[in-house]
């Protein structure tokens, strides 16, 4: 291979590497791709893109389908939300059915309403497609103790002015169930509820339920509708039990202070028993005491003997006697 040769594929080969890294840099399609659509994006803005680390397909093609909708839009507001963390291209298609719906909607509302964490695509497709949310099975009591269980479904738009900041279908959720609950709590008897169910659909959506959420509540319906325990008879059946067991201690309480009493007053006589026999004891002493220092002469004494005998007679005449010993 001659010099020649060799330095004309050399320089060859240099040509078409740096042709290939222009054109792997230089998205030169694209911007075939937005002249030929009218969009007007010069060459040196696609490059800075690529400086930017910004990827140009992402801006170039929702630009080209935003112009093409007659929306007005350039590449430095779609840059900025990319470059924020936004989809460009969810945002471009909520704007474009947002215009076809006559539904107003800016691209900053828009983009405000995409890095909010918010579909927003979703929510101009429910502005104009509302959507049903179904709660599940709302307990509520009424004044006769009988447990109401009901359903509802909420029908629901999505309101494009407070999607940033309002609260979202657990809200809406939460705050029918609790207007459910307590418009079964105020009927007096739960046949009411039974006869009229749209009585609780239409007193709940006279509450301005969806203020302060991202959705206005178009109709709030019914769907099923059931009984559930007797709670004022459970609440009697429990009440009643715990007043038993609250008098079986207080019985048992009385029992245990009697059984005490009685044994203070048994310990009481068994005293007394004892000191009577102490007492006893000290009887025949002072007998022999008061016989030595002639304090008491030998009739008394007798006499004294005498009194026990007639004592233990008429002991022993009333004691009654017993059917064996008489059989005996």
């Amino acid at each position: 291979m001659t010099p020649e040769l060799l330095t004309t594929l050399l320089i060859t080969g240099g040509g078409l590497i740096a042709l290939a890294v222009f054109f792997t840099f230089v998205p030169v399609g694209l911007w075939i791709s937005s002249f030929a659509a009218g969009v007007h994006v010069s060459i040196f803005t696609l490059i800075g893109m690529r400086l930017r680390r910004v990827i140009p397909s992402k801006i170039v093609n929702p630009l080209i389908k935003a112009v093409k909708a007659g929306i007005e839009l350039n590449t430095n507001q779609l840059e900025s939300h990319f470059l924020a963390g936004g989809n460009v291209d969810r945002v471009v298609n909520a704007l474009i059915a947002a215009h076809r719906a006559n539904i107003e909607l800016s691209f900053e509302r828009a983009a405000a309403i995409d890095l909010a964490g918010r579909n927003v695509l979703e929510a101009v497709q429910m502005s104009v497609n509302p959507k049903v949310i179904e709660t599940p099975f709302i307990a509520g009591v009424a004044m006769d103790g009988i447990e109401v269980k009901a359903k509802a479904r909420i029908t629901v738009r999505a309101n494009i002015d407070r999607l940033v900041g309002g609260a979202g279908e657990e809200t809406i959720i939460a705050r029918v169930g609790e207007g459910v609950v307590s418009t079964i709590g105020s009927q007096n008897n739960h046949k009411h509820v039974l006869e009229n169910p749209d009585m609780i659909s239409r007193t709940v959506l006279t509450k301005g339920l969806d203020s302060g959420t991202a959705f206005e509540i178009l109709s709030i319906d019914i769907a099923d509708i059931d009984i559930g325990k007797n709670i004022g008879a459970v609440l009697q059946t429990d009440q009643a039990e715990a007043d038993k067991k609250i008098a079986q201690a207080k019985a048992e309480e009385r029992r245990a202070m009697a059984i005490a009493r009685e044994q203070e007053m048994k310990s009481s006589v068994e005293e007394m028993r004892a000191k009577v026999v102490a007492a006893e004891a000290e009887v025949p002493l002072a007998l022999a005491e008061a016989l030595r220092n002639g304090k008491l002469g030998v009739m008394d004494y007798v006499n004294y003997l005498n009194i026990q005998a007639d004592t233990e007679m008429r002991k022993t005449i009333g004691t009654p006697v017993d059917s064996e010993s008489n059989n005996g």
